[in-house]
């Protein structure tokens, strides 16, 4: 029997999807609109699996739309065009990520500044309401159709798996750095976490030069950081001797941390005028100290993926310089227990799903 989603808009599409806060996945018929005017409609062929997906699937931030097709690193090849489209065409490798709408006002700062992802009216990829009343979905589906100025172009050569997600995880880190100055060689920075998003901060780092210490509650990570992904030095937080021993030698963090944590370990770590950046969404507020804010003018500051500029820079600065993320590919009917795994750390680092040959609509 058709579901009321079927007949949304007239494409029909097929995908993944949570129908309440269990968040768990099975398939679902849906629809996508037609290709309008700006739009660029692409096949999906890969969609990273980020622990912001969990956060929706649960409803736990408090604003998540059912059934809900999470994903929002997506990446394809692109089928059709609009009248008017003329940054694509069809067979470019493109990307989707964490937004595909803003207001694009002329009176809007934001979106005037290529920053789309701080403007009120920004449009998440899935799980909430879109311009005409229906529901976002995103990449965990058949085929994608998106507005041309919320479309990325993934650079000749580029692995299509490993582009996924640089899309969110990539563009997290990636604009924190730029935009706090901690891009300069001879800086020092602390990552907190190592997962997703840390070992992408770790990778980006250090491709900017920059001396890299990776901060842990797990010393069995110390390997994976130093000799994998690059890092120079290794600090457990729990180790009180070592993190005194590091006390003000940090030009900035990035705090990549998405569960309850101190923070006052971290400021004290910074050196004066340092920066605490954070980049982890914790579902509960976190303690701010401010004394130790006061006595050296640090900062602590946040920061979410960037603008569709930033996005294209990134992704194009990833390809020159050979900044991959470490991925695990999977199959669709794999995701619940993914999802699983993702919730107990046990990836490294990122779920890729394997849309384009996994994903097979139902009969």
């Amino acid at each position: 029997m058709a579901t009321q989603a079927e007949f949304e808009h007239p494409r029909k599409a097929f995908g993944w999807a949570a129908r309440d806060t269990s968040g768990v996945l099975s398939p679902f018929n849906f629809s996508r609109r037609e290709t309008r005017e700006n739009d660029v409609a692409f096949k999906v062929l890969y969609c990273g699996v980020c622990h912001s997906d969990i956060h929706m699937l649960k409803n736990e931030w408090g604003f998540s739309l059912y059934p809900l097709v999470p994903g929002h690193e997506i990446i394809g090849i692109v089928t059709e065009v609009g009248s008017k489209v003329n940054k694509f065409k069809v067979g470019d490798k493109v990307g989707v990520g964490c937004m595909v709408g803003s207001c694009r006002k002329n009176t809007c700062r934001n979106c005037n500044d290529a920053l789309e992802n701080y403007c009120p009216q920004m449009i998440l990829t899935y799980g909430v309401k879109d311009t005409d009343g229906t529901i976002t979905y995103g990449g965990y589906s058949d085929l994608m159709v998106a507005d041309e100025n919320f479309v990325v172009r993934i650079p000749q050569g580029f692995p299509l798996d490993a582009a996924a997600p640089l899309l969110c995880a990539g563009i997290t880190v990636y604009s924190p750095l730029r935009y706090y100055g901690l891009d300069k060689p001879g800086l020092h920075v602390g990552v907190v976490g190592l997962g997703g998003l840390g070992h992408m901060a770790v990778k980006f780092a250090k491709a900017f030069g920059v001396k890299v210490t990776v901060i842990s509650t797990s010393p069995e990570k110390k390997d994976e950081a130093i000799q994998l992904l690059g890092a120079d030095h290794f600090l457990i937080s729990r180790d009180h001797d070592q993190m005194q021993a590091a006390t003000g030698s940090f030009d900035g963090i990035i705090d990549t941390v998405s569960a309850f944590h101190p923070l006052l370990p971290l400021v004290s770590l910074l050196k004066c005028h340092g920066k605490l950046v954070m980049v982890g969404a914790p579902e509960k507020p976190l303690e701010l100290p401010v004394f130790p804010l006061i006595m050296g003018r640090k900062t602590v500051a946040g920061s979410t993926i960037g603008g569709m500029k930033e996005t294209q820079e990134m992704i194009d600065f990833a390809a020159k310089h050979n900044v991959k993320p470490e991925i695990e590919v999977i199959p669709i009917d794999y995701i619940n227990t993914a999802l699983e795994r993702l919730l107990k750390a046990d990836v490294k680092y990122r779920f890729v799903i394997d849309i384009g040959n996994t994903l097979k609509p139902s009969t």
